[in-house]
């Protein structure tokens, strides 16, 4: 390839990054090669960068709400208190001290209970 054919293969590698839009760099560089183009990764990625292609993150994976075996089941609220949920909160101070606040919340009106902050969350006796 010579410095004349740089329009072409990025007109090439815009096309199909725009055709798949979840392929990267590496596949494109192989269309390119079963298309008849002798292109290097390396080319490919440059050009990729210099355009300012991206692949876009993966979605993460939505989690079950019970295990396979139906031992333990996520309750769907269907009224006010029907199911509460807790969460531990960890953060810092200005000074790096942390602490810790205990939100319970309500999950039909999302409102929250109650909030308990102290530096260390210990069981009440």
């Amino acid at each position: 390839m010579v410095v004349e054919d740089e329009a072409v293969l990025t007109a090439a590698i815009v096309a199909l990054a725009l055709q798949h839009g979840c392929y990267g760099y590496r596949r494109v560089t192989a269309l390119l090669r079963r298309d008849g183009w002798t292109v290097s990764v390396k080319r490919v990625e440059r050009i990729w960068r210099r355009e300012g292609l991206k692949v876009p993150a993966r979605q993460p994976k939505r989690s079950r709400l019970w295990l396979n075996d139906g031992s333990c089941l996520r309750l769907r609220p269907e009224r006010p208190d029907h199911v509460w949920s807790y969460n531990f909160v960890e953060h810092r101070t200005h000074n790096g001290r942390k602490y810790r606040m205990l939100n319970v919340i309500e999950e039909f009106t999302r409102e929250c209970l109650t909030i308990r902050v102290s530096r260390k969350l210990r069981p009440s006796k």
